[in-house]
Formats: structure tokens, sequence, C-alpha cells
């Protein structure tokens, strides 16, 4: 568990509804700002690959840190 906190230090510590809408505020900035990078360098031959790849972890780290914000919420992990 200690290495989840490490990799998604947003998702844990949320003692009220506030601080959960603004962890999943933070999570959907981030995606938002990297895809955009992730777009603008896409159509740059040698990176299409690398971006298309980096653009799916990046989707997978924002879906799952959302995940674990609610999940802390509601006290079912800790």
């Amino acid at each position: 568990m200690n290495e989840l906190k490490k990799l998604f230090p947003f998702s844990f510590g949320l003692s009220d509804i506030v601080k959960l809408i603004i962890s999943i505020i933070i999570y959907i900035v981030i995606g938002v700002v990297g895809g955009l990078l992730i777009g603008l360098l896409h159509h740059i031959a040698v990176l299409g690959i690398i971006m298309i790849i980096l653009g799916t972890l990046l989707d997978l780290y924002t879906l799952i840190g959302i995940i674990l914000a609610i999940l802390s919420f509601l006290k079912i992990i800790k």
C-alpha cells in the first residue's frame, strides 16, 4: 500500500467530499494537459508510437488514481 501512496499521492487521506472532488479534478487536469502535450508530439513520425504508448499509460494512471480516490474516500482501502 505504501507503493500506491507514492505513485498516487492525491488519492489517499481524503476526509471530506471537497477533497475528493479536488483530487478528481487534479487527475482530470493531469489527463487533459498530458493528452494535449502527447497530441502535439504525436505528429512527429519517430515519436508517434511512443506517444501512443505514453497516452495509454497516462489514461490508465488517471483512471486508477480516480478509482483509488473514491475507494479511499469510502474507506474501502486505507
